[in-house]
């Protein structure tokens, strides 16, 4: 035992006036193995403690990156006192790097703090539908640069966070996830407006997740080129916009069963064509034999 401890308390070699022995050297490759253990260890478990105590995504996202900071931190001072460095030594250091970063890292910077301003006020949340620059999708990550938003149609996309925060961005389920949407249907002149309304209101109150209040409105809205055209305006509960579609298509399918048994005909483009003055139709086979 006492050729091990002469052994690590020997001087490996002298930095700044100061000496690191042999036990300093080894015993700092062992703390940093211990704190990505215990990095990967905090990964797996708060998430799975916070998740069972009803703890929603974001706070989850959230408490677990401090928890790994804290632990870096940590880590990091521990370090510095087993060699017996103070943290003034890095004053000087620190200020230049400082000047350095705030001149050639201005967009990274500013990036990481609106990453932590959107995991701690929370204006976008995991799971929430974003519409940014015309594109929706879901939020799936919140990261300290970035937030990683997977579009409807299966593409993951990279937005800086700083561009959620700087600019305007829809989110659909920022409150709750009540939306309206609607169906335009077209019938020939000639309909029952009447029957028509009151079908499309039969249809609608088919629909699951359709709400009572606000209740669903049938409008008449407008006598078009070829259709007597009628909008009908409902919300429901829907968290992505492929709900919303689902629910128009089911609507759809509701309504043309209802004027298929009522008789009442979708209207569909034509024109009608008047002639002033004579018209004079001729047979081929009249003209072959002049």
């Amino acid at each position: 035992m006492e050729r091990i401890l002469a052994f690590l308390n020997k001087p490996a070699f002298e930095f700044m006036s100061r000496e690191f022995t042999v036990g300093m050297l080894i015993l700092i490759p062992v703390m940093f193995l211990l704190a990505v253990w215990l990095l990967k260890f905090i990964s797996k478990i708060v998430p799975r403690l916070l998740s069972k105590n009803g703890a929603t995504p974001d706070a989850v996202h959230l408490i677990n990156r401090v928890i790994q900071i804290l632990v870096l931190v940590v880590m990091v001072i521990t370090a510095l006192d087993i060699l017996n460095v103070p943290l003034t030594a890095f004053a000087f250091v620190s200020g230049a790097v400082a000047i350095g970063v705030g001149f050639g890292a201005q967009n990274i910077i500013n990036n990481f703090i609106s990453g932590w301003i959107l995991m701690w006020e929370r204006p976008i949340r995991i799971g929430d539908t974003l519409e940014v620059d015309n594109t929706r999708g879901r939020v799936e990550a919140i990261n300290t640069r970035s937030t990683r938003i997977r579009r409807v149609d299966g593409v993951h996309m990279l937005v800086p966070n700083s561009k959620l925060l700087e600019n305007t961005v829809i989110n659909w389920n920022l409150v709750n996830t009540e939306t309206r949407t609607s169906v335009t249907v077209g019938v020939a002149y000639g309909s029952s407006v009447r029957e028509v309304e009151r079908l499309i209101y039969d249809a609608v109150a088919k629909l699951d997740g359709v709400l009572t209040t606000p209740a669903p409105a049938v409008m008449f809205d407008d006598f078009g080129d070829n259709a007597l055209n009628f909008e009908v305006y409902y919300w429901l509960n829907a968290s992505s916009e492929m709900e919303r579609r689902k629910s128009r298509s089911d609507c759809r399918f509701l309504i043309c069963e209802a004027f298929e048994k009522a008789g009442i005909v979708i209207a569909f483009p034509q024109r009608d064509i008047h002639i002033d003055g004579e018209l004079l139709l001729s047979n081929k086979e009249t003209l072959n034999a002049k």
